[in-house]
């Protein structure tokens, strides 16, 4: 039973980057957006995990890479790393799993810039691969990996700009003779802003932040034969930190994400055939840049189709002393794109030198969702608390 449900696994994903599938499944119901290397979606940290995947705008930490690089800027600490750790598909097989290697240092005489950078891999474990007979005639490890470098600069006492480069690498051959490994670059540019303004008598922390990630070319897996987008994505979001006292605080945050891909088309009732497999091929050689403006454009569903591509992250983080946090979270996705729902929940610990942060991920779009009970944890390293605790 395992095997065949890592055989569906893969089938899944060889959909997932399949241009011509992709176009050729929508319908007026269902009609997601689906790329090359779909992990890059996936939060790779238990903090944002926690908060309902939100992040653009949290309070800077060390996980900051992946959701928006130009916080390190405004890092209270000199440096820092983490180990990030997410079972995936848990309800399906167990083999399955994202992991993220995470840091970065601040630079210059005033701490007003940061250099960082993150190693993702997502492995899908061994599948075995049947012939029509049920004999078993290969196995296969496929798996998705990025490596990215960004640089992050304060421009003003309030705002803050970040560049990241990033290779992005998807391996699914072996699969068949028409799969290979494919390889492309992208480049993220984000925004960070944070100012104090006063609700009553207390000084509460506002953050604004903005990032487009993945921004690069396609990306191919079939020998050039065709080229399918990479999940470029446009995250925007605000936090508020609010006193509560001397020595705890309540954080809420929102982000909305929407994919910068082009809406795949939709086969309409008086169209041929013919018609319909001409637009799946200009959707096909739509360039990456053009996709990205088109993307804002306008889809066979209108602009009902074009708002339920946006997704929504909300979050609440209660932080006592710096020591303890509680978080939780709530993420939205229309079932026409994908019906991702869930609630999550969170915790972390911070002692001087190391923090541990811990999320659970609660499926509200249904038991039988395979997302459902998803646990995620992250271990992070201050250097500047570790320094301290070798000099005592």
């Amino acid at each position: 039973m395992k095997k065949l449900f890592q055989n569906l696994l893969l089938l899944f994903c060889l959909i997932s980057i399949s241009g011509n599938a992709l176009a050729q499944q929508g319908s007026k119901d269902f009609n997601p957006i689906l790329t090359t290397m779909p992990s890059m979606s996936i939060s790779p940290d238990a903090r944002a995990g926690g908060m309902g995947d939100a992040g653009v705008a949290t309070a800077p930490d060390v996980y900051s890479q992946h959701w928006n690089a130009s916080k390190y800027a405004f890092a209270t600490s000199s440096s820092g790393f983490a180990l990030s750790y997410t079972p995936w598909l848990r309800k399906l097989v167990d083999d399955i799993a994202l992991m993220q290697a995470v840091g970065f240092f601040k630079l210059g005489s005033n701490d007003d810039q940061a250099i960082s950078g993150s190693i993702r891999y997502f492995k899908i474990g061994d599948i075995n691969i049947f012939d029509m007979h049920g004999e078993n005639i290969n196995s296969i490890s496929p798996n998705e990996m990025s490596i990215d470098l960004g640089y992050s600069r304060k421009l003003s006492q309030t705002f803050s700009m970040a560049v990241a480069l990033r290779w992005l690498h998807s391996d699914y051959s072996g699969a068949s003779d028409e799969i290979s490994a494919g390889n492309t670059v992208a480049a993220d540019i984000s925004g960070y802003n944070e100012s104090y303004i006063f609700l009553g008598n207390s000084e509460s922390l506002l953050s604004f932040g903005v990032n487009l990630s993945n921004l690069g070319g396609k990306m191919s897996i079939d020998d050039n034969a065709t080229k399918q987008f990479i999940p470029a994505n446009m995250r925007i979001g605000a936090s508020l930190m609010y006193p509560m006292n001397d020595v705890s605080t309540l954080s809420f945050s929102a982000d909305m994400n929407k994919l910068l891909v082009p809406t795949p088309p939709i086969m309409g009732e008086s169209e041929s055939r013919e018609e319909y497999m001409k637009r799946v091929e200009e959707y096909n050689n739509t360039s990456s840049i053009s996709g990205i403006f088109k993307s804002f454009g306008t889809a066979d569903g209108g602009f009902s189709e074009k708002m339920k591509e946006l997704v929504w992250s909300f979050g609440a983080e209660y932080d006592y002393d710096g020591k303890f946090r509680v978080r939780s979270g709530y993420y939205h996705e229309n079932k026409m794109k994908g019906n991702r729902r869930y609630m999550t929940f969170g915790a972390g610990f911070k002692l001087s030198a190391f923090q541990l942060d811990a999320a659970y991920l609660l499926s509200t779009a249904g038991q039988a969702n395979p997302l459902d009970q998803t646990l995620r944890f992250s271990l992070a390293f201050d250097t500047d608390g570790i320094k301290r605790m070798v000099n005592r």
